[in-house]
């Protein structure tokens, strides 16, 4: 707290100087106790995540490949470009591999008209392609609009070789 001290002058007048000290053992305390309250009252923001549900390990199954007319796949290339297809290697061409962008709900779009053509509509999936261009915000699109459209199944790999040619050749 505070406490006076009472000293006298030297001199001729008998007046008392009085001086104050103040103790600020008590303000610290006090100080450290708004901040721990500050801390435990504050909400901290939380990350917006989305669950990427990833297949366990396991061996390599030929006979589970998924048919070209239950799956669509996207390819996210540089420049903020998506290709999409839904074509087998040898039916692939530049003719076939459609262009599209991030613009309103065209990806949901696709997604939405890919499932109602799909004849298995329980097998359906959504492979997604991202090449060595693009960029991570393009791949979070992507995902959010797998999300809208509530489709839980969707892989995530490389592109493969015979796409990587048609690609190119529309990317040139």
């Amino acid at each position: 707290m505070a406490e006076a001290i009472a000293q006298e002058k030297q001199g001729g007048s008998k007046q008392r100087k009085k001086l104050i000290r103040v103790d600020m053992t008590p303000m610290v305390d006090l100080g450290f106790l708004l901040i721990t309250f500050f801390m435990f009252t504050t909400n901290f923001t939380k990350p917006n995540v989305m669950d990427l549900g990833l297949p366990a390990k396991g061996p390599h199954q030929p006979g589970n490949v998924v048919d070209v007319r239950n799956q669509v796949t996207f390819i996210l290339g540089k420049e903020n470009r998506v290709f999409y297809h839904q074509q087998a290697k040898e039916d692939l061409n530049r003719n076939n591999l459609k262009e599209t962008d991030f613009n309103g709900l065209n990806i949901t779009k696709i997604i939405s008209e890919a499932y109602n053509k799909a004849p298995k509509k329980e097998n359906f999936t959504i492979i997604i392609e991202p090449t060595d261009d693009a960029n991570y915000k393009n791949f979070v699109d992507v995902l959010d609009n797998i999300a809208i459209s509530k489709k839980e199944r969707y892989g995530v790999t490389d592109i493969r070789p015979w796409e990587k040619k048609v690609y190119e050749e529309l990317t040139r």
